[in-house]
């Protein structure tokens, strides 16, 4: 059989390494990348690390409004559609691209599988919350990571074809972790010791693009006393520039430049704590135990919030540092699978 899968983030192609490895024992997959990340930090590094085939389309699509970019990404998508005629059109996740490929397939009737099915924040002013939402309802299979998912879909009368796998992203981490530790040279690089500073990430549109609330993330680093290691986004970073925000005068902030998966693995697994916005370093906090603080009001990962393993904090200053200095010592459950989702995936299709 002919699978088209679409990527097109980060997350996207830590998830598809472990399903693609499972899916080309049988079949033949062809990748499409829509370029939505498209720096080479936050895309070729993970092509090369993960051992991920190169992909065979590439759309370039690069940033754009959502409309514009979801919109370029249907019309190249669908094209390539017509032009291979899978039998089936893979997507992960929740980003532009994960909508714009279930779009294009269902309206050309070609069965839509989504891994990564059933999660809700239930915030729709996400875009990521109306992407999963849309994206469930034209899906044919729905791979769920949790039983909440399959929950959620239940409430939504999605029941057929609906099966929770467990999480793919835990597939990768259990592959790569040793990996990581035999490879990453990235404490050393920078001179940080295991468990001696926090990890840091922000991304999320409702952060980034709301002006009050990235300077009270930012007001909240500058208290938090110890190391702090921002691998930033690129978007993010030309936000608070235009912003006219000196990230240097954040005391022992180092700012650095995206990792790859590698590095961030071993990064996350040293860190005291990591605060973050972004729904896969949630999980991977979690897989790796260690204790996250999410800068939203909801997150799709209820799972993580047993025992304050993960505490949301929005963007409250007050939270945000009530967080960092709270005592944690979380138990963590198998909630996400065994690590053999992407064997069960692969399964469905023999």
């Amino acid at each position: 059989m002919k699978f088209l899968t679409v990527i097109g983030a980060r997350p996207q192609f830590i998830k598809a390494a472990p399903v693609s490895r499972e899916l080309r024992k049988n079949h033949q997959e062809i990748y499409i990348h829509t370029g939505q990340h498209y720096d080479k930090n936050m895309s070729d590094i993970f092509f090369n690390e993960l051992n991920i085939p190169k992909p065979d389309y590439h759309l370039n699509v690069g940033s754009a409004s959502h409309g514009k970019q979801t919109g370029d990404m249907l019309a190249g998508i669908e094209k390539i559609i017509q032009d291979e005629n899978p039998d089936y059109l893979l997507v992960y996740g929740d980003t532009n691209s994960t909508v714009a490929g279930a779009l294009a397939a269902a309206k050309l009737h070609i069965p839509v599988i989504h891994v990564e099915a059933g999660l809700r924040s239930f915030n729709k002013k996400m875009p990521e919350e109306l992407n999963r939402i849309m994206t469930d309802h034209i899906s044919d299979f729905l791979f769920c990571p949790t039983d909440t998912a399959i929950a959620n879909l239940k409430n939504e009368n999605i029941t057929e074809n609906v099966f929770n796998v467990g999480d793919v992203m835990y597939d990768a981490v259990k592959y790569n972790q040793q990996l990581s530790e035999e490879k990453s040279a990235i404490l050393d690089d920078f001179g940080l010791k295991k468990k001696d500073y926090y990890l840091i990430t922000v991304h999320r549109a409702e952060n980034t693009d709301n002006e009050n609330n990235i300077k009270n993330i930012i007001a909240a680093f500058s208290k938090i006393e110890g190391k702090k290691v921002w691998p930033i986004h690129p978007r993010t970073k030309n936000i608070i520039k235009n912003l006219g925000i000196d990230l240097a005068s954040v005391p022992d902030l180092m700012v650095i430049d995206p990792v790859g998966y590698l590095d961030i693995l071993s990064l996350e697994s040293n860190a005291k704590k990591i605060i973050t916005d972004s729904g896969g370093i949630q999980k991977e906090a979690y897989f790796l135990q260690v204790p996250c603080i999410t800068l939203r009001e909801q997150t799709e990962w209820v799972e993580t919030l047993e025992d304050s393993a993960n505490i949301l904090t929005g963007t409250d200053p007050g939270k945000i540092l009530d967080a960092v200095a709270a005592e944690l010592n979380p138990a963590y459950k198998e909630y996400f699978g065994n690590g053999d989702a992407s064997i069960k995936i692969a399964e469905h299709f023999k």
